[in-house]
């Protein structure tokens, strides 16, 4: 009689799956402006992607479904670009696309942004799926500096327009 000897071995992935963020934002400004900032590039160049002291050096939009974006910024002598595809365009309520990274070619993450109208403003919450999840966490701080740009930015163009 032969033994016969099972090894089994067990194996567990160390790849840890993509994380989702969510971030919302309450903002004073109606849900068309706010919209509408997401795909207008001179104001977009102002606050996505940007930072309070360094707005966007070219912005390329195509602000259609299929059509591609892409932001670029110079900063310490190198260059960071931000391109993508809209996946979905439902104005005034709903974007959807997807985002490469420059420093991170191979990734690409899909963003939606959903907008409801308030008595006062809008909320908008933003979701971004497959993220690296060792970069969830800074992702969604950079998501919460971002919104908090565009609502600088849309109170600063919507006062100006009120003042004219």
């Amino acid at each position: 009689m032969r033994n016969e000897f099972r090894n089994e071995i067990t194996v567990r992935s160390t790849v840890e799956r993509p994380a989702a963020i969510c971030v919302r934002r309450r903002l004073g400004a109606p849900a068309v402006p706010v919209f509408d900032a997401w795909l207008d590039p001179e104001l977009a160049g102002r606050w996505l992607f940007a930072t309070a002291s360094c707005p966007i050096a070219h912005v390329e939009i195509d602000a259609r479904v299929a059509g591609a974006f892409r932001f670029a910024d110079f900063r310490d002598g190198r260059m960071t670009e931000y391109a993508g595809e809209y996946l979905e365009i439902v104005p005034p309520r709903r974007l959807a696309f997807t985002l490469i990274m420059g420093c991170r070619p191979r990734v690409v993450t899909r963003v939606t942004v959903a907008i409801t109208p308030r008595r006062s403003g809008c909320e908008l919450t933003l979701t971004h799926e497959y993220v690296p999840v060792e970069r969830a966490e800074q992702t969604e701080a950079r998501w919460t500096g971002i919104l908090y740009g565009l609502g600088v930015m849309l109170a600063s163009t919507i006062g100006a327009a009120e003042h004219l």
